[in-house]
């Protein structure tokens, strides 16, 4: 089974740059990636650099497709709808390719804690069912920040959750927070990339922090990422550009 990443943390530390650019230099190794938005804000597709034109409808929009599928109209709560709605043809239907990395954007549920009981639902837990279960692809899932996904046990078969943080204590206590949550639901392996570290002082600071995790990896402060999020478009343009902090993190996940 390939490799499944769930990516996580606070909003505004840079997990959907971060989620790009692994998914892109983990196809760049050969293998067939899909990047999926899970956030409800998505910028996924302009951090691969894959085109809006048309603009990219998400899944839990899809109202025809989703009273298919589930035998209800959205937006129904309670009542009678299939559980395990057929879902396979929909990550190659729905998606957009570039440089190897599918998109496929979700979006999600606008519900706290567990999610609804309702027909939108059953089709994203299928969707993630599929992809992580099912697929032999490499699934990279940008989920939206903080911990509400956690709590609708989409990422229970993950294979390792990323949690993104920067040297502020925010994002840190957002980590222990989120950690603990993926553990109530089985996830065993939870790694820490701390991203924008100025330097050793703010390396230590995060390491001593959160001293009890797994640390895939320290990240500097990158001016080409913040300019390519002024300007609109993706970081990094050239692949053997991406700086190196970026590969020995990817080459840890694929030996790993």
């Amino acid at each position: 089974m390939a490799l499944k990443l769930a990516i996580s943390g606070k909003g505004g530390v840079g997990k959907t740059t971060i989620s790009a650019i692994l998914a892109r230099l983990l196809a760049a190794s050969g293998k067939r990636v899909f990047a999926i938005d899970a956030d409800p804000v998505s910028n996924l597709a302009s951090a691969l650099g894959v085109s809006e034109d048309p603009p990219i409808t998400p899944i839990i929009e899809l109202r025809d497709i989703i009273a298919e599928r589930t035998g209800a109209q959205p937006g129904q709560y309670g009542g009678m709808f299939k559980l395990n709605p057929e879902v396979g043809d929909l990550p190659d239907r729905f998606s957009r390719e570039r440089d190897g990395v599918r998109l496929l954007v979700t979006g999600t549920i606008d519900e706290g804690g567990s999610g609804c009981f309702c027909p939108e639902s059953a089709v994203l837990r299928s969707l993630m069912q599929h992809l992580i279960l099912y697929r032999d692809d490499v699934v990279v899932m940008d989920m939206e920040a903080g911990v509400e996904h956690i709590g609708r046990a989409t990422t229970r078969a993950v294979d390792r959750l990323i949690i993104v943080v920067d040297p502020g204590g925010r994002s840190q206590v957002a980590a222990r927070r989120i950690r603990r949550l993926a553990m109530d639901i089985g996830i065993k392996r939870v790694s820490i990339v701390a991203n924008r570290v100025r330097g050793p002082e703010d390396r230590a600071l995060v390491e001593k922090n959160l001293a009890d995790f797994d640390f895939l990896g320290f990240l500097p402060i990158d001016e080409e990422i913040a300019d390519a999020d002024r300007e609109g478009r993706r970081p990094y343009d050239a692949l053997d550009k991406i700086p190196g902090d970026f590969r020995s993190i990817a080459d840890r996940l694929l030996t790993e």
